[in-house]
């Protein structure tokens, strides 16, 4: 009998978000960046804004990887991704005016879907169907999208070099055939139908955005991403929203349409799960949500208000207000679990540095009964459970390492570590890439 050894070599971190988006990923991608090798988006679309700032400029990026300010390394747009033309046009030629030359370093998955101007149009149709159900979504496309790849009716990027106009026609055709439908039923409800006057402008500035696109390079991304695993080189998956609007998980149908939390990692690159390390997982001091959807810990008060007026708490590609609760522990405790987090990293502690009391919800009260498990579902009667601690009503954001921090506040991250039997390895006091504090 023999026994081998087996080593197993995880050189795939992943980082995602842990509550309903707008955690701060694209600044922890910027400042995580310089120790990997390549920086891979694995699924979302143009929804998701990933905001970073640095050397006093404020970039927001949409499709693109965070990583793409690091000059020497690769960045990949992976087939769990949905991929607006005009939209990552606008985005690619914005940095490249800026300095950043994004042909040299960025590959883009054949696998990838891509979103059509009519797809724009299914999602405000879809919207307005729903009448008084509708979920708030950014009308950007990516549902309708995502819909058609899971019904086997997508149009891929690869497909522009094979047979396109075809596939674009029949797609379209079919695109538009729902759009009338749902117009219909949206009308029967009072609402207003979904006019298609500016289709014909729109597929005109699209279809331009795809011949600029195909001066990009293309891969069949899993086997590049396990080629270069292969020869030993370090790869970091960056999540777009959050684990809470995981169409699985998260707080459906209040969700998105992909898959936000590790596992997306996996089938939005082609990775195994035996490849990956470190799961980095990012929240907020608080908790904030953008849309529809149930949020337990949401403040209508003046202490909301402030965290929104502080914290900039808009949405970067939308602008819409984001509303603005205390830090909800059993969500967190739940999309922890989900994800397999191994390190978090606490965002935006410095918004916090006013307040004389901080409160952390730790159980949630549902009919008289207290759990601290993260239900089927959180609409209706769930009323969160509080654990007051005193604030450290210090300024934050001239500490440059954890021995000038306040013990207030280090008390305010023990207590989360004991709750979250999770080590918070990262502390982000400010916007900028240096606000950086490494424990």
């Amino acid at each position: 009998m023999y026994l081998y050894a087996i080593k197993i070599l995880h050189n795939t971190d992943v980082l995602l978000g842990i509550q309903w988006g707008d955690e701060g990923k694209g600044k922890m991608v910027d400042v995580l960046t310089p120790k990997y090798d390549i920086v891979a988006r694995f699924q979302g679309g143009p929804n998701a804004g990933h905001t970073l700032e640095f050397d006093g400029q404020k970039y927001v990026l949409r499709s693109i990887p965070s990583g793409i300010f690091q000059g020497d390394k690769l960045n990949l747009i992976g087939n769990g991704v949905v991929l607006d033309p005009i939209l990552f046009r606008n985005e690619a030629e914005e940095l490249a005016t800026s300095g950043h030359n994004l042909k040299e370093r960025l590959l883009i998955s054949k696998k990838a879907h891509l979103i059509m101007p009519t797809h724009r149009l299914l999602d405000q149709a879809n919207e307005a169907a729903k009448g008084k159900a509708k979920i708030g979504t950014t009308g950007k496309g990516i549902g309708p999208t995502y819909t058609d790849k899971v019904s086997r009716n997508g149009l891929r990027v690869g497909d522009i070099f094979v047979g396109f106009p075809e596939k674009y026609a029949q797609a379209k055709a079919r695109h538009i055939d729902m759009i009338h439908s749902l117009n219909e039923a949206a009308v029967r409800k009072g609402g207003q139908a979904v006019s298609m006057d500016g289709l014909e402008a729109l597929e005109k500035q699209w279809m331009e955005s795809i011949e600029y696109l195909r001066t990009f390079r293309f891969i069949d991304s899993e086997h590049f991403a396990n080629k270069c695993l292969a020869e030993g080189k370090s790869i970091l998956c960056e999540g777009a929203q959050g684990s809470l609007l995981d169409v699985d998980f998260g707080s459906y149908p209040f969700v998105t349409s992909s898959n936000t939390v590790c596992a997306g990692a996996c089938t939005g690159l082609g990775l195994p799960p035996s490849r990956i390390g470190e799961v980095y997982g990012i929240f907020k001091a608080y908790c904030t949500r953008v849309g529809a959807g149930p949020f337990p810990t949401e403040l209508f008060d003046e202490t909301g208000a402030k965290i929104r007026s502080i914290g900039h708490e808009y949405g970067a590609v939308t602008g819409r207000e984001r509303r603005c609760g205390w830090i909800d522990l059993v969500a967190l405790r739940y999309t922890i679990m989900l994800n397999g987090v191994t390190q978090l990293i606490m965002m935006k502690s410095d918004v916090l540095d006013s307040f004389p009391v901080i409160k952390a919800c730790t159980a949630y009260r549902i009919d008289d009964q207290i759990t601290r498990d993260f239900p089927f579902s959180i609409e209706g009667n769930v009323e969160p459970v509080y654990e007051e601690l005193p604030g450290w009503q210090q300024d934050l954001t001239h500490c440059t390492q954890e021995n000038e921090l306040p013990e207030a506040f280090m008390n305010y991250v023990h207590f989360l570590e004991h709750e979250l039997e999770t080590p918070i390895k990262i502390i982000s006091v400010g916007p900028d890439r240096e606000a950086t504090i490494w424990r």
